[in-house]
């Protein structure tokens, strides 16, 4: 395999960065964790969330190799992969957008996708005490929430707006899907994950640890969250439910406080991303 020049910026030095191998063949087993992305949420043959984690297009990529996930191999049209700053050591191949499609299975517009390897879900006490346990934090609690897109949306919006982590019940869907991945930019890769498997029980977990649980939802009668002082709740959980049905009646009764978003008359709800967003600023 040949070499092509490259900076190591750490050490100021040119240093021999080997060229991506080109692929010709849709079907070489070297690429085969590109193989028909678009069928369902899982390779074929595989469990839910048991497949390599994908990542589209050039920014994510880079997000991924920032992040604490072992990248598998790097699979792009040519110059996309040679751009990238690839550790010493990551398979890189790169084919024709025809090739490369074929083997994807959709058209891919971003010219570059990479795999990675799973991590396990965070250890929950852990997450909940965080580095320092006196130190304000906000988590972002999702019941049931289905819509990879939303999920990727909420974590892309969860990242910016301070939350420190996300816990999901056990029907959410995967937050690594290459969907929700593709949504959030890659910067769900930057999110610590936990789940919350006694559901709704374990929000007890939160509160033991002095969290504030925000369970938020269109009800009347339910307190407006402009009135929520992030002051006086240093460490809160803003529970989320999926769109349309939202959170559960158990669910609500879990949490420490119910509250709505206020809205124009006529307007009934927000999208859940949507609505996230907003609870992650206010209460920021």
């Amino acid at each position: 395999m040949g070499t092509a020049p490259g900076i190591d910026v750490a050490a100021g030095q040119n240093r021999a960065v080997p060229a991506p191998v080109l692929i010709t063949d849709p079907g070489d087993p070297r690429v085969a964790d590109f193989r028909d992305l678009k069928a369902g949420d899982r390779p074929a043959g595989r469990e839910r969330g048991t497949g390599p984690v994908i990542v589209e297009g050039v920014p994510a990529v880079e997000r991924l190799l920032a992040s604490p996930y072992r990248v598998r191999a790097v699979f792009g049209v040519p110059g996309r992969v040679a751009a990238l700053d690839l550790p010493d050591g990551v398979p890189a191949f790169e084919a024709d957008k025809w090739v490369l499609s074929e083997v994807v299975g959709f058209r891919v517009t971003r010219g570059v996708l990479a795999s990675a390897d799973r991590r396990d879900p965070a250890d929950l006490d852990e997450l909940l005490a965080g580095p320092d346990p006196a130190a304000p934090r906000r988590l972002a609690v999702l019941e049931a929430l289905n819509d990879a897109e939303n999920l990727g949306s909420i974590a892309r919006s969860a990242l910016a707006l301070g939350i420190d982590g996300l816990l999901l019940d056990p029907r959410c869907a995967d937050p690594l899907y290459r969907r929700s991945v593709r949504v959030s930019m890659g910067h769900v890769l930057a999110l610590p994950l936990a789940v919350l498997p006694e559901w709704p029980g374990d929000l007890d977990r939160l509160h033991r640890v002095g969290y504030t649980t925000v369970a938020l939802t269109p009800a009347a009668d339910a307190v407006d969250l402009g009135t929520l002082d992030p002051a006086r709740h240093p460490r809160t959980a803003v529970l989320l439910g999926a769109e349309g049905p939202g959170l559960t009646l158990e669910a609500q009764q879990a949490a420490r406080i119910r509250a709505r978003i206020p809205m124009r008359p006529g307007v009934d709800s927000l999208g859940v991303a949507a609505a996230a967003a907003i609870a992650f600023a206010t209460l920021r």
